[in-house]
């Protein structure tokens, strides 16, 4: 990929060469333990080049996968019309398609298959990106109550972000592996075996260890990015070697340099005494609140944005962009109130937020913090990876205290000025209508079920994940009876510029299930029964979505591929299967950890649910959202309520 800096195209190992050569000089060593939040003896893209190259599955077997998810959602005289449309398309345009995206992946080692086309697909996309796109993380609050003040949350968690971008600015940061035997591989041996083998072969140095390093491409993405809103089509902007962060207070925006002029990141103290001025400054809330501009239509926010640097603000624009990163600074109390911290992280009012930025980190007054991020750089592997790290550190080992005094050396902090003319004016004032019109037709409600959790599921012998998705199978049954295009997002980390792969969790299996439960005409035994069948198969689609061997991707490629060489479009493509299939109406996705205490997204279609869910030890949740005009989320929560009742039934009984 190539970065743009300051309106100049560079290559990634330039970028590295240049950092390292300018942050190397006159680095104080008694702070190299401080300027690093890790310092890996293996080089954090060691095993990138050695990575195994995303596979492009048997279009046969592609044929094969799609009409087994087709059939639990189709009527025996669909499902026969779907068959017959998919055969004569893997023998003709498939057929031809196939041969030609070998080629293209063949001629293409550097990437994967479908990367680029992933990129396309998301910048592309003209819908505002709060609620259709970004999604949200909430951390868990710090056990120390005194630990939770906004500024001192929101300073240990700078820090933290910072150490953890000069890790990976200078390869430090540990490689991301997943340890299958963790005993045997997440050791010191390991360690010191991979770095002394050549990158083209670490992978599978990494390999005999059981460990299976991941793609870590994205991770670029995290720092200095942004999203510049474009007619047709947004673009990527990043600067690699930016050392200010903005923060946003009251619609304002601020900035400071969080970086010496050696590439030295500040004493904590020095960065306390920058955000005790930002917190404590009397300026009122913006009048005309700028970022609200960017939860416009993409072709909308292009124009609006186009005309704010023709009028004066180039400069100040540019600034935010190239910032390290968002800090937002939100005079709100969330007091534990799970509906307010989904709103608020999810959506907010949009008055100070910029939706574009690459992720901003968010803390409310009374220290809830979470993440509200971008997606089309990159997906939840590298934003949970940070998004631990950052909590682990924060609460075990914070460098600011409450009895931290602040230091009014190197403070640098400037509020940015916008120059608005009547024409800007309008633009914000009518994007706060319409924001607030669309927030307000959004449904969201949870579920933290404690009958049930993840240990118990698996001495149930049965896969949590299914359990999940199983409810939310039933709950949808309960309350429209029937069966609908379901997505489960699974990563394909594993593989050089993977991206992710859906894994189809309405199967014919999830389907006799429900019907069996809903007829109650089964005996719990059978029940029993028919749910293992749907763990054993929900966990054999789940392997193969993760080992690349989906459909979804597979038939997306070779439609773009079509489109880029200007061929006919295939009528599969526009049959009322495939559209009925790929139309999510149960939209899902997981990122379980001990440090989230909520996620979430909002619906992909007006018509559907985003579910964000997890198996915690203690517990099942899940938040869920919706449009009111279509569904209601706490309708679904009440059916889903009754589902893992149900389900709690069966397993123990």
């Amino acid at each position: 990929m190539i970065y743009i800096y300051k309106s100049k195209k560079i290559d990634l190992k330039t970028c590295i060469y240049i950092h390292r050569m300018l942050s190397s000089k006159q680095r104080n060593v008694a702070d190299v333990d401080y300027q690093y939040l890790q310092k890996s003896i293996v080089p954090t893209m060691h095993f990138q080049k050695s990575l195994p190259r995303l596979p492009i599955p048997n279009l046969s077997q592609t044929g094969q996968r799609y009409l087994k998810a087709l059939k639990p959602l189709l009527s025996n005289k669909q499902y026969e019309e779907a068959q017959q449309r998919t055969s004569e398309y893997i023998n003709n345009d498939g057929k031809s398609l196939q041969e030609q995206l070998i080629l293209k992946d063949k001629a293409n080692k550097h990437t994967s298959y479908i990367s680029e086309y992933w990129f396309d697909l998301y910048l592309r996309d003209r819908v505002p990106l709060p609620i259709n796109y970004n999604p949200l993380l909430v951390f868990q609050n710090d056990v120390k109550p005194e630990y939770n003040n906004q500024l001192i949350r929101a300073t240990n968690l700078l820090i933290s972000a910072v150490r953890f971008m000069n890790s990976l600015r200078n390869q430090i940061l540990e490689p991301e592996v997943f340890h299958l035997q963790p005993k045997k591989s997440n050791t010191t041996l390991f360690r010191r075996v991979t770095r002394f083998l050549p990158e083209a072969v670490s992978w599978y140095g990494a390999y005999l260890f059981k460990a299976y390093p991941l793609d870590m491409s994205q991770f670029d993405g995290l720092f200095g990015s942004t999203r510049i809103p474009l007619p047709n089509k947004d673009k990527i902007y990043r600067d690699p070697f930016s050392k200010h962060v903005v923060v946003q207070k009251n619609g304002n925006f601020y900035v400071f340099d969080v970086l010496d002029t050696n590439g030295n990141l500040l004493s904590p103290l020095e960065l306390l005494g920058n955000l005790s001025q930002i917190i404590n400054d009397s300026s009122p809330k913006a009048q005309h609140p700028i970022g609200i501009l960017t939860s416009q239509n993409r072709d909308k926010w292009a124009m609006q944005r186009l005309h704010l640097e023709e009028t004066g603000n180039k400069e100040v624009l540019l600034k935010i962009d190239s910032a390290i990163f968002n800090l937002i600074l939100d005079d709100i109390s969330i007091n534990d109130d799970k509906h307010k911290i989904l709103k608020h992280f999810l959506h907010g009012d949009g008055l100070n937020r910029w939706f574009d930025k690459s992720f901003s980190l968010i803390v409310t007054q009374d220290g809830c913090s979470g993440i509200n991020f971008e997606h089309s750089w990159g997906d939840g592997v590298a934003v949970l990876r940070f998004f631990q790290e950052l909590f682990a550190e924060t609460t075990t080992k914070p460098f600011v205290h409450p009895d931290s005094e602040p230091r009014n050396s190197n403070i640098t902090v400037k509020k940015l000025d916008f120059k608005l003319d009547n024409k800007s004016i309008n633009f914000i004032e009518e994007a706060q209508k319409e924001y607030k019109q669309w927030c307000d037709s959004l449904s969201i409600d949870y579920i933290l079920y404690e009958g049930l959790n993840k240990e118990a599921c698996k001495k149930f012998q049965v896969s949590p994940d299914c359990i999940m998705q199983l409810g939310f199978q039933a709950a949808y049954h309960l309350l429209r009876g029937n069966y609908v295009g379901t997505y489960e997002s699974c990563s394909t980390s594993a593989f050089k510029h993977g991206r992710t792969e859906t894994m189809r969790p309405c199967t014919e299996q999830t389907k006799l299930f429900c019907d069996s439960l809903h007829l109650n005409k089964t005996s719990n035994d059978e029940l029993r029964s028919i749910m293992q069948q749907c763990s054993a198969y929900h966990t054999q689609l789940v392997k193969e979505a993760a080992m690349g061997q989906g459909f979804d991707r597979h038939l997306f490629g070779l439609m773009k591929l079509a489109e880029e060489k200007n061929l006919p479009r295939p009528n599969f493509y526009d049959s009322y299967e495939y559209k009925f299939l790929n139309k999510s109406i149960l939209s899902t996705s997981t990122l379980s950890s001990p440090s989230v205490m909520a996620g979430g997204f909002g619906p992909v279609s007006e018509e559907g649910f985003g579910i964000g869910y997890s198996a915690f030890p203690d517990k099942l949740g899940a938040a869920v959202t919706s449009y009111k005009k279509h569904n209601s989320s706490s309708e679904f929560i009440e059916a889903l309520h009754k589902s893992f009742v149900d389900i709690t039934k069966i397993l123990t009984n």
